[in-house]
């Protein structure tokens, strides 16, 4: 209750807080709010867990730290989420399923309290090859009015590793034929959709980033490219934005300054770390300013209201359960 109390008095503003909502479009932030990390922790079978942040750098965990949606099925594991909010209210939560296979897993949500039944989608079935379908993500793409999926695969019978694949649905029960969404010449996973926004709206490129997965020379870290709309095409590929072994990005945006959070998972710092910059060109190492819960892994960043963090902060493991 305390803590309830304490975010509810708190009054940070967000001189120009924005979020790349779930609808694939930035939106200017209210004054108040707050920011919902959703992640994992290893093994992977444990469920999905969120923490609450008032100024996107320090991230408290909710539940008492335990997991808020836990897996349903036998064998399912929920790995890489990511959480975002679609133009109906509703917010749609995908998740990696399991290591090997061609699914992935969707549930819903009206008010991040009770959610639909977790739905495993076997989205690349076309591809009998396929070996893994990894860090699903769903943007809102207004223009066509269906949500946009994005994920990474790899083909049992191809040398070439994973590519980031896409298909669309207006409703997660129909689908398109999955196809190629992003092609470095490259291994690439972990891809997020990322558009800057002004007091104004939406601005300039949008940016899509990757972890950029070759071997040889090793090269596991982050890396941005630029497209017109939400689709792309992306072009322009940056160099490295973090240190080699890092993966899982999502960005969000403080004023002017564009936070890209990741998944450094090499021991014997293995942690969750971030990096800043104002341009998309030179990056600051801002781990040192960032706080995150214990263990946390790949995960995604909403932006919620103070109603919602206070609905949100009111839910404790129940009493036998701890």
């Amino acid at each position: 209750m305390r803590m309830a109390r304490l975010f509810q008095r708190t009054t940070i503003l967000f001189l120009a807080a924005v979020v790349a909502s779930a609808t694939g479009q930035t939106q200017t932030a209210p004054p108040r709010g707050a920011w919902l990390f959703a992640y994992f922790k290893e093994p992977g079978n444990q469920g999905i867990y969120l923490a609450l942040s008032r100024d996107g750098y320090h991230y408290t965990a909710l539940n008492d730290g335990q997991p808020w949606v836990a897996p349903s099925q036998p064998g399912e594991i929920m790995r890489d989420v990511f959480l975002t909010r679609g133009p109906d209210g509703r917010f749609q939560m995908v998740w990696t399923w399991n290591w090997h296979g061609d699914t992935l897993g969707h549930a819903a949500s009206p008010d991040l309290l009770t959610w639909s039944p977790q739905q495993p989608i076997p989205i690349m079935q076309a591809f009998p090859a396929t070996s893994n379908v990894w860090a699903p993500e769903t943007y809102w793409d207004a223009p066509r009015k269906q949500w946009l999926l994005i994920w990474s695969s790899s083909m049992r019978d191809s040398k070439t590793g994973n590519r980031i694949w896409f298909a669309l649905t207006p409703d997660f029960q129909t689908f398109s034929t999955p196809a190629i969404f992003f092609d470095p010449g490259t291994v690439a996973i972990d891809a997020t959709i990322f558009h800057q926004q002004t007091a104004h709206g939406p601005t300039g490129p949008w940016r899509l980033i990757f972890k950029d997965q070759t071997l040889d020379p090793l090269t596991y870290q982050e890396r941005v490219a630029t497209g017109p709309t939400l689709e792309g095409p992306w072009t322009h590929i940056s160099g490295p934005i973090n240190e080699s072994w890092s993966e899982g990005p999502s960005a969000i945006q403080l004023g002017h300054r564009f936070i890209v959070f990741y998944d450094h998972y090499r021991a014997p710092h293995a942690r969750y770390e971030a990096v800043a910059t104002t341009d998309w060109k030179h990056w600051q190492d801002i781990t040192a300013a960032t706080s995150l819960p214990a263990h946390c892994k790949h995960g995604s960043f909403l932006r919620i209201t103070n109603a919602e963090a206070t609905r949100l902060l009111s839910r404790h493991v129940a009493p036998a359960t701890r």
